[in-house]
Parts: structure tokens; sequence; C-alpha cells
């Protein structure tokens, strides 16, 4: 793509990095198959192509963010796909950040608006804020009908979603250190989350279980807390970054005391975050070394576990899985086989379903802020996992979970969930009544072989 920045505008950094980025587009329009938006509203502007005319003409004749632009872009749910469809590698996502950045500073929006995003900045990266909110959510139910009348569709969506939710209580509520009760193999640091700890909370449970049993040391660091993903994909540059060095300053004190071999995220909208942490703060000198550093340790928990010897299941099933990939992991990591591969050696029968490069319209607040868009997505995506005639859903995101949960008719958990189940752990929740399916595994009878070698 030909552009035409001055000299003078290229010596910022953001412009010379969005720069960078056009240049790599060819206009193919091969993104647009793949994109969900595009997909269900066949408008140019709402195809990552479309949308890359719309933020190069912003950004070379250095104007502030349009009405045009800023629905447009509002729209995009960074799933990502079109990154993997794209054969000439254009960085669509940090490009599509820097958009929202400059939105976010100059793109004037309604008090309504500002205060809806001010609201969920200051709430859902804060587990006990956000509990609170979820506790006092029932309170507005009867009252949701008359806000989408007045135009308050976003509150209405907070409180739909709020009400479908079951929180419950961690097990393992660090910060602290779970100690493998086996030799110690390897050391991890596990992102607790924000969101997922309220959420459900058996996910950080069963993965701490399922790593300790394994002979790995699991370490939550005080003063760590939220990604910094959700402030992040509102604009919210500062807010993110402060986030991020939070994390950095917790992290680098534990690698301090000791080796640490992975930094462990199980919500893969986190983790495309997280391993994004060295970019962030690239141009930071007294952290981009360390931020680079934790961004290569990162890892999703089936990325970990796939290159790790888990050794037979306790377990065996004849349950069947659907396996509903997320787009911050398929697309956002490139982390595809991995999830699906250790169900299956867990024992369960794996299905994909259908359209799986479609996002399922969660990402982050895309499911608050754009309620109609994402219920077309979360429906289509319901329909296709119910054609698969599972027994229950798997991923790896907790914002898919939360968004289809109340549209599938079958139980729907964490990938890590099923893989603890299958090695030892307890029963997830919801699926009780699958439990008279699943057996242990006979231990191996000793034979006169056994006992010459003793």
């Amino acid at each position: 793509m030909h552009t035409n920045f001055t000299a003078e505008q290229l010596k910022d950094p953001r412009i010379a990095d969005v720069e960078r980025i056009l240049r790599r587009c060819v206009h193919c329009g091969l993104c647009t198959a793949t994109c969900p938006t595009y997909v269900l509203l066949g408008d140019e502007r709402d195809s990552p192509r479309g949308r890359i005319y719309l933020m190069k003409d912003m950004f070379e004749k250095g104007r502030d963010a349009s009405p045009e632009v800023k629905h447009h872009v509002d729209r995009c749910l960074s799933c990502l796909s079109c990154m993997t469809t794209c054969p000439g590698g254009v960085d669509y996502m940090h490009l599509v950040d820097h958009a929202r950045v400059h939105i976010d500073k100059t793109g004037g929006r309604s008090l309504k608006d500002r205060l809806i995003r001010r609201v969920l900045a200051s709430v859902l990266p804060y587990p006990e804020r956000f509990r609170l909110a979820l506790r006092a959510a029932p309170l507005g139910a009867p009252f949701t009908g008359m806000m989408k009348r007045f135009g308050l569709r976003e509150v209405a969506a907070m409180i739909e979603l709020a009400g479908e939710t079951r929180t419950s209580t961690a097990r393992y509520d660090g910060p602290g250190t779970a100690e493998t009760k086996v030799a110690m193999r390897s050391r991890v640091i596990l992102l607790a989350g924000c969101a997922q700890k309220v959420l459900r909370p058996e996910i950080n449970d069963a993965t701490i279980r399922l790593l300790a049993r394994r002979g790995v040391e699991v370490v939550v660091a005080p003063g760590a807390g939220c990604c910094g993903a959700l402030v992040h994909h509102m604009g919210k540059e500062e807010e993110a970054l402060e986030f991020v060095r939070r994390n950095v300053d917790a992290w680098t004190k534990v690698m301090e005391r000791g080796p640490v071999d992975a930094v462990i995220v199980n919500a893969s909208g986190c983790g495309t975050t997280v391993k994004d942490y060295g970019y962030m703060l690239r141009h930071d000198p007294k952290y981009a070394e360390r931020a680079k550093r934790i961004a290569e340790l990162a890892k999703d928990v089936t990325e970990f576990l796939a290159g790790y010897d888990m050794g037979p299941p306790a377990r065996w099933s004849s349950i069947r899985v659907a396996y509903h990939s997320a787009c911050s992991l398929q697309h956002g990591q490139r982390v595809t086989e991995e999830p699906k591969t250790l169900l299956s050696k867990a024992g369960y029968s794996v299905v994909d379903v259908a359209e799986g490069h479609i996002c399922c319209g969660s990402a982050g607040t895309y499911n608050i802020l754009q309620p109609e868009l994402a219920s077309q997505l979360r429906d289509r995506k319901a329909r296709n996992i119910h054609n698969t005639k599972a027994d229950v859903v798997a991923a790896g995101n907790i914002g898919c979970i939360t968004q289809l949960t109340p549209a599938v008719d079958v139980p729907f958990v964490h990938t890590v969930e099923l893989i603890d189940w299958a090695y030892g752990g307890p029963v997830p929740r919801g699926l009780d009544g699958l439990a008279r399916f699943v057996s242990d595994v006979p231990a191996r009878a000793r034979t006169v072989d056994d006992y010459i070698d003793a």
C-alpha cells in the first residue's frame, strides 16, 4: 500500500509504526471472507480492508477521529481472524490498537459512552469491585427492557450478562506458592487474572492442581493483577501500561528468587496481551528488557502442558467434547492443536465446531458495547455447537465461556478443567450428570517379573 506521510509525521514513533504496517497491505481482500462483522453486515467499512483505509486516511491527514471511523473501528472485535488469513502478514492487531488510542483521545464520545467505558474500566479489572457489581446487578434486572427503549442498551447488556453468572469460591486464592508433593520438575508463575477469579475461580484451581500433581511448583505473585487487556482494547493506553508495569514488577521479583520456566496464562484473551508485553513497553527503557523476557516466557496453559510429560490419565471416559477454539488462542497466539491433542490423550472424544474461525462475539467488553452484533455471533456459534451433538463444550477463554453458556444446551467448561478431571481432579462444575460416563483407569496388576525385579 502506498502511503503519504510527511517526514515530520514519521518522527512520531506511533505514526512510523502505523506506516510500517500499512505498507504491507496489498488490498487483496482475502481478509473480508473471515471477518465476522463483514460476514454479518456486508459493509466494506466493517471489514479489515475497509477499516485499514479509514485508519490510513485518519492518520495520514492528522485528523481527529471522525464519527465514521469511530463507528466502524468500534465494531471491530479484534478477533484477529484477518491476520491468520492475510498472506502479506499485515499487523492488523497493532494498527487497530493505535487507532483505538487515537479515537479515545480525539473521538469526542458522548457523555453516555464515556461513562459506560469508565465504569467498565473501573470495575472489571478489580475482582472485589466486580464481585460487588455482580451482586448488585439483579436489582436492575426488572428495568432492562426500559433501558433498551431509552438507548441504554449497553447497561442492559451488562445486567443481562451478570444475571446469567453464578460465582463460586476458589480453593487456591493467591498470592502464594502451591508446592508440588512430588519431585519438583519445573517452576512457573500463574497469572491469576481479574474477571476470571470472580466468574469461574475453578479454572485457576484446576490449573494449580494439575500442574502441582505433575511436579510443577506454581507461584501466584503478590502485586500482580489484571493483564491490562480490557482497558487496552478500549484505547486507554496509559491505564493499560500501568497494569503491565505492575505485573512486570511483581513477576520480576519472583524470577529474582529462582528460575522460572514459564508464565502460565489460562485465559487466552489475557495470554495474547501478556505475549505482547515486550511490544507494549518497547519504548520504556526501565521496563523494555524485562517485559520482553516475560513475553517470551508466557504460555497458554495447554501450550505448556503439550510440551510436558503428563503421563497416563487416571480416568477414562466416553464423553464427547466439542472444542471451541477462542479467537485469542487460535488467531492471537496460533495455539490450535495443543488443546485438542491434550483432551484426546486424556480420553475424551473431541469434535470441532463448524465455522471455528468465526468469533462468538465475546471479545472482552464487545458483548456489552456492541450487544446486537455480539448476540448474532453468539447465536450463530451456539447453532454450530448444537450440531456437534456433544455432551460438553470446552474452551480456553473465560469470555467465551461466559458469552456462550446461556446460549447452549450442554455444559460449558474450561479445557484445563476437563484435563484436570481426567488426571485425578474433581468433577467440574455442571458436569455431575456426566460423571457416570467416567471410570478410573485400573492399576496395572503386578506380575512375576515385578517381584523378580524387586
